[in-house]
């Protein structure tokens, strides 16, 4: 063969090589890729960046085992740095260019509300793992935290029952954004329709990273201090939480006093705070690091040796909370519908997602509801205790069905419990 022939047949191999490997999906390696899109700085970091180590938790367990049809997975992670926006691009980055099977991400309303014609028009697959205000419903999202009537309304029936103190007045006070002032808005109506009049209520809501709580405390103090039993609703999201614990403290406002009953305070953010002057608080959501069965210890365990495999910052007190455990749940629902469609394609894995199950760290199994893409969860309430963890006062018998559609807000006795586009 002549050395010009040789060189001929070379690059006719290299090219036809070269034209294979492109035409070859990146679904098709052997590799299937995995988004995560959390904020690791900015404002809501101090929550949000324990998600991520969730999820790569799991990954990490899933991929042990022999990943999925096969394949291991393939984390992309991605910092959308607190900054909203910054989610829809990135959201659209990795459904085009890295070419995710399915997104786990966001903590806040307005970051999902930012993604969400994202991956509607793309018909990308994201599992957000956090509690929210319900009043949407997309084929494209899969909502393992709570709904409304999941943790909001039963805290607030628990403030008015005779263990919670028998509160007669409340104060809503949150982060300026749609979760606060929709939950708010239907708190407002829930305790309109149990007799409580407008006069007893007082709302008010500060920005993202707010640090300076002196005023409203002091305003709270004056509003309880005008007669009948006064609790404190919070929705205050992100880091703006520890100065406003530390100011609950620091004016001695005492849970005999004023209780407050947070939605988006759990372990995590109570990490960096003093929690001697807080015992009595509450929170309310669907697990406790504090519970104890067999799948939580397992949990527990998992986590406390993942953090110091891996030298978290977090790994010389390892806690676990509720967006950890709906994370946790999310990814193993989404191996096992993935296995079930025999497909990461976007709509055999939604067909497959009805009614899939997992034994919970919470103790309960958890279920996607057939029809709203909401998890059915067990709902618990806890009071702050010394050491930083919760103690568990009231729970509900068993996982309740989430209603995406709260009946306190107009006209929603007239939407339909399933998505659209279906």
């Amino acid at each position: 063969m002549s050395r010009r022939t040789f060189l001929a047949r070379s690059l006719m191999a290299a090219s036809v090589a070269a034209a294979l490997g492109a035409a070859v999906p990146a679904q098709a390696q052997n590799t299937i890729k995995v988004g995560i899109l959390h904020s690791l700085s900015g404002t809501m970091a101090i929550s949000e960046t324990v998600l991520k180590d969730t999820a790569l938790m799991a990954i990490e367990e899933i991929n042990a085992k022999g990943g999925v049809l096969g394949k291991k997975l393939e984390p992309v992670v991605v910092d959308p740095a607190s900054d909203w926006p910054r989610f829809a691009q990135l959201g659209r980055q990795l459904i085009t260019q890295d070419k995710v099977a399915v997104t786990f991400g966001c903590w806040t309303s307005v970051s999902r509300k930012s993604v969400l014609p994202v991956f509607e028009e793309l018909n990308g697959l994201l599992f957000y793992p956090v509690q929210y205000e319900g009043e949407e419903l997309s084929k494209n999202v899969f909502y393992t935290g709570a709904a409304p009537n999941q943790q909001a309304i039963p805290a607030v029936e628990y403030l008015m029952s005779k263990d919670g103190g028998g509160a007669k007045r409340f104060v809503l006070l949150g982060t300026d954004y749609v979760y606060p002032r929709t939950t708010n808005k239907i708190l407002r109506a829930f305790l309109k329709s149990k007799g409580i009049a407008d006069a007893d209520i007082m709302e008010d809501y500060t920005p993202f990273g707010h640090s300076d709580y002196q005023t409203i405390i002091a305003k709270i103090k004056k509003f309880a201090a005008e007669g009948k039993k006064t609790a404190v609703v919070s929705t205050i999201n992100g880091d703006s939480n520890v100065p406003f614990y530390k100011e609950l403290g620091n004016q001695g406002l005492k849970a005999t006093d004023v209780p407050v009953v947070a939605f988006s305070v759990g372990e995590e953010e109570l990490r960096g705070v003093d929690t001697k002057p807080l015992v009595g608080h509450l929170a309310a959501w669907n697990y406790f690091m504090s519970l104890k069965n067999p799948a939580n210890e397992s949990f527990k365990k998992q986590w406390a040796g993942y953090s110091a495999s891996k030298k978290l910052s977090s790994a010389s007190k390892p806690l676990t909370n509720d967006p950890m455990e709906a994370t946790y749940i999310g990814v193993y629902m989404w191996k096992q519908a993935v296995e079930k469609a025999k497909s990461t394609d976007v709509d055999k894995v939604i067909a497959a997602m009805a009614g899939q199950t997992f034994v919970a760290p919470s103790g309960f199994t958890a279920k996607m509801d057939e029809k709203n893409h909401h998890l059915h969860k067990p709902v618990f309430i806890g009071e702050v205790q010394a050491d930083g963890q919760f103690k568990v006062v009231w729970k509900t018998s068993g996982p309740v069905r989430a209603n995406p559609w709260s009946p306190f807000i107009p006209g929603n006795d007239k939407k339909k419990d399933v998505p659209e586009k279906m």
